[in-house]
């Protein structure tokens, strides 16, 4: 069985309401005609199913991306990043398992937008861990206004969150630490005011700033990656999932119990290949 989804492609569209419009205009599909399509996309690769899945399914995202859309960022964008969550959904979507499309795909849209509103949110980075992730989304859901918490909020927030209150009160504190412009707007201008870019010090064409950025690039690229092939392969992955994970570290109770060796062990390892790299980094320096 096939479906005929014959509407105006949204991508084409000007404007996010007529994107909208058109998304919703898509026919939800019945249970069968979503299995039937899923499984020609397993089976066979055909392409045309996977559209037909995805096309359906626009307004899902839509409806989860407005849920963001106090985040200061384009509602367009936060649906664009959704997007690419439905695609990846439906890319690994195992119509055999009996669950719908629908339910496996949120997890993708949420993780996708997620994931963009961390990285624009500010240029520095708020919530690097997946528990300062998590903390980041609850916090900003369950806060109702722009004021400060008081004491007493931020004990019923840890509570509610299951977190420490310091850990509210610095998350908190990153919410609420406004970016500074380097330039003064038109409307700002004033004699008696002196905007960063006046006294920030470009040192990029200075010889030594840029031989020692030279270095540390060689150093972070070629140099690390060439210390870590000395090592063996479990001295290795101690090293990588130790100081080199992209997101939580690996704790030494986590990798003794995986070698099943004690916690001590993993930390004598660990400092053994740490010296070796030491020594194999030295030329780099």
């Amino acid at each position: 069985m096939t479906t005929s989804l014959s509407f105006p492609i949204p991508s084409v569209l000007g404007s996010v309401d007529q994107y909208i419009q058109a998304a919703n205009r898509f026919p939800i599909l019945t249970e069968e005609q979503e299995l039937s399509l899923a499984r020609r996309l397993r089976d066979e690769q055909d392409l045309e199913a996977a559209r037909e899945l995805v096309l359906s399914h626009l307004r899902l995202v839509v409806s989860v991306a407005r849920n963001y859309m106090g985040y200061g960022l384009p509602h367009s964008d936060l649906i664009q990043e959704g997007n690419i969550g439905l695609m990846k959904a439906v890319k690994r979507f195992d119509p055999d398992r009996g669950v719908r499309l629908v339910s496996f795909a949120i997890h993708w849209i949420k993780a996708e937008i997620h994931e963009y509103i961390l990285k624009n949110w500010r240029i520095v980075k708020i919530a690097t861990t997946k528990a300062q992730r998590k903390l980041f989304f609850n916090l900003r859901s369950l806060k109702q206004d722009t004021g400060t918490l008081s004491p007493t909020e931020v004990a019923a927030m840890a509570q509610t969150l299951g977190v420490k209150p310091e850990e509210v009160r610095e998350m908190e504190t990153r919410f609420s630490g406004g970016d500074v412009p380097l330039e003064l707007g038109p409307e700002e201008d004033d004699d008696h005011r002196i905007a960063p870019i006046a006294y920030l010090a470009d040192s990029h064409a200075e010889p030594s700033a840029v031989i020692a950025t030279r270095k540390r690039d060689r150093l972070h690229g070629e140099g690390i990656e060439s210390a870590l092939e000395k090592l063996d392969a479990r001295s290795r992955d101690i090293i990588r999932r130790r100081w080199l994970a992209d997101d939580e570290s690996a704790t030494l109770q986590e990798l003794a119990d995986e070698y099943g060796v004690s916690a001590e062990r993993i930390r004598q390892i660990e400092t053994k290949a740490m010296q070796k790299m030491r020594d194999s980094l030295a030329e780099y320096v």
